[in-house]
């Protein structure tokens, strides 16, 4: 992995990342923006990169390569409890995403900050792990599975579409949330996997609002960026038919995507990396 402190060849004034919070985000809304944001950035009306610090409603995704094989309870179990379940454009399998949970989707041009797939997902696990490190839980990579892991248990999933260079969706790491969706599912599509959350291994005062001011430091730190916090009407004026807008599925009542592998290295063509 590149060295954090010199990741790309940008200046911290050249690399500002607009940011913007959203809590109780139903995914149906923040989906549609994070593509309009890739499309906008890919044909440079967005002129800067971005970043979504999100915390979902309870949602079920799933990747292009997910499949009811890893739900382990019927449509209609989730469906009487009101939780959606969307097919999208990101690779992987089975994953949840629901209050507690903070998720981190970046709207990165790999190309210009000379990044390659596989070292970009590097970088979010090493904002996982040095945001768990300042809560006193020690995490690492797995060769089982990207992401990040404390022992057996998965703490964090990494997964990114790639699209004419523009990174989106990003990483979920789980701060207090109640993971009882996770064993609906085979998490990431791997069997026997226990997941965890910051809180389970003892985290030291990781109430959800200093786990996310820590992520959006450690995402400077990491990538070499000064955020710039806008509201959330800033990204919403991109919101028009765009190169990305209306190719992807629609809400599906099967299973839900997760994260788990590499398909595509080469940042300059359409591809995704699963974590």
């Amino acid at each position: 992995m590149k060295d954090k402190e010199n990741h790309t060849e940008a200046g911290a004034r050249e690399n500002t990342w607009m940011t913007a919070v959203w809590r109780d985000a139903p995914y149906g809304e923040v989906w549609p923006v994070q593509k309009a944001l890739a499309g906008a950035r890919a044909d440079g009306s967005l002129q800067s990169d971005a970043v979504l610090f999100v915390e979902h409603r309870p949602v079920f995704t799933m990747g292009r390569r997910g499949g009811t094989e890893n739900l382990r309870v019927a449509p209609d179990f989730l469906a009487a409890r009101g939780i959606p379940v969307y097919h999208i454009e990101r690779g992987g399998d089975i994953t949840y995403h629901g209050p507690g949970q903070l998720v981190v989707y970046p709207v990165v041009d790999l190309p210009g900050h000379r990044l390659k797939v596989v070292e970009f997902v590097e970088l979010l696990e090493e904002v996982m792990i040095q945001v768990a490190a300042d809560f006193g839980v020690t995490a690492e990579r797995s060769p089982r599975n990207r992401g990040v892991w404390v022992g057996p248990r998965k703490l964090g999933s990494v997964g990114i579409t790639v699209r004419r260079g523009v990174s989106f969706h990003g990483l979920a790491l789980n701060v207090d949330a109640d993971l009882t969706p996770f064993t609906w599912i085979h998490p990431c599509g791997l069997q026997g996997v226990a997941m965890t959350s910051l809180c389970l291994e003892g985290a030291v005062e990781a109430a959800f609002d200093r786990v996310l001011a820590a992520a959006r430091r450690h995402v400077e730190e990491v990538f070499g960026a000064r955020t710039e916090e806008v509201d959330l009407s800033f990204f919403s004026r991109f919101l028009t038919p765009g190169p990305f807008k209306d190719e992807e599925h629609p809400p599906s009542s099967g299973p839900a995507a997760g994260l788990d592998g590499i398909n595509n290295q080469n940042p300059t063509k359409g591809g995704l990396l699963r974590t």
